[in-house]
Formats: structure tokens, C-alpha cells, sequence
């Protein structure tokens, strides 16, 4: 099994990374391959919504790393998607990548356990908590929780090693992770069956058409 995981910080390996890093160990602990993938160092398109990908089967921007995540998706197990705080959410680039990926690739993400983790040096935490979760929850994503919100506290690496509350959620999220990784795994192979889906999606407009 294996585990996406989505640097969102300009900064590769600043604090972002380390609270990454501290859920990877667990994740390998049990068995279970990571892989960190830095997004956030270079420039990446918004969505235009120009529907390109629903007849190419994927981005119509190919100069960064949203299609390469997209494939990369195919074959993993769960995605986790880390972010510092940037007035009180997620990184831009992190937030247009994800924009991208899950309008251009949502099928590839279904049914895998999504979690995300971000850091801040004081507040804005919660906030961006709640938007990077939506990614998950509108493309039938099982929310891997920990024991408080995931996020680590420091202006730097040094400062985040210090946060033992802030590890010790990571090391429990990885945890986590793991045990419905294997979970899923377990009812794969007694037969367990993914839910149906209705052969029609319903879209509601607000607005009432013309008479």
C-alpha cells in the first residue's frame, strides 16, 4: 500500500514538510509506503474551468505537477495534503493545485482515505483545516481524524520538533491512517463491495428557469 502526500509549502523542507515527515514514520512503521511530493515551490495555473479536462482525461496545463499527481493517484491508496497557513488558509499554491486535481482527477480519489495537515506559526489553523477537508468530503474521501486537529506550531523546523503536542497528532494521524488502510484492505478481501452509486448525479439550480 501506498500513500500520496502533498507538500504545499514554498519552503520544501521547512515546517510543513517536518509535520509530514513525522505522519510518514508511522505510516512506514506499519508497513506502508509514503511518498512527499513538493508542489508549493513553483508556479501552478488556477482552474480556468474550461471543461479541457473532461475530454482529455486530464489537465489542460501540463508545465507543473497536477497530472503527474493525477497518475500518481491511480495507484495509491489514500492522499494526505499538507499546507502552511497564509492568512488564515491554505497556501495559493497548494489551494489551485488541488482545484485542478480533484476537478481533473476526482474519480481517482474516491473511496481512498483523504487527511490533510497544516502549520502556522500562532492562529489560522482551524480555517484552513475546514477548506483543505472539503477537497475530501465532496469526492466520497473517508476523513482520517487524530486526536486533536492536525496541525503543528513554529516559525521553523526547530520550533515544530518542539511542539510535542503538534508531533504526537501526526504520529496518531499516521496511526490512524494505517489501521483504515488496512481496514479497507481486510474488507477487500472478504468480499466487501464498494457502495452503489445512482446512475444518474442530481444537480440542483436555485434559480427557477424562465416560464
Amino acid at each position: 500500500m501506498k500513500v500520496l502526500m502533498l507538500n504545499g509549502s514554498p519552503h520544501e523542507k521547512g515546517c510543513t514538510y517536518t509535520a509530514l515527515c513525522e505522519v510518514a514514520g508511522e505510516l512506514n512503521k506499519a508497513g506502508i509506503e509514503t511518498e512527499i511530493l513538493h508542489v508549493g515551490g513553483g508556479a501552478v495555473h488556477g482552474c480556468m474551468g474550461c471543461g479541457g479536462c473532461g475530454k482529455l482525461g486530464r489537465c489542460v496545463y501540463g508545465d507543473d505537477l497536477v497530472n503527474a499527481a493525477a497518475e500518481k493517484m491511480k495507484e495509491a491508496d489514500g492522499l494526505i495534503v499538507g499546507s502552511p497557513v497564509h492568512y488564515a488558509a491554505a497556501s495559493g499554491a497548494i489551494t489551485s493545485f488541488l482545484d485542478r486535481l480533484f476537478y481533473s482527477a476526482g474519480k481517482y480519489m474516491a473511496y481512498k482515505p483523504g487527511a490533510c495537515v497544516v502549520s502556522a506559526r500562532r492562529a489560522g489553523t482551524t480555517a484552513t483545516l475546514d477548506q483543505l477537508n472539503k477537497y475530501f468530503m465532496i469526492s466520497q474521501m473517508p476523513v482520517v481524524s487524530s486526536q486533536y486537529w492536525n496541525m503543528v506550531h513554529g516559525s521553523c523546523p526547530e520550533d515544530v520538533r518542539k511542539d510535542e503536542e503538534g508531533l504526537q497528532i501526526m504520529r496518531t494521524l499516521g496511526r490512524n491512517m494505517a489501521w483504515m488502510l488496512k481496514c479497507f484492505e481486510a474488507g477487500r478481501n472478504a468480499g466487501v463491495c464498494l457502495p452503489e452509486r445512482e446512475s444518474e448525479r442530481k444537480r440542483t439550480n436555485f434559480i427557477p428557469a424562465k416560464q
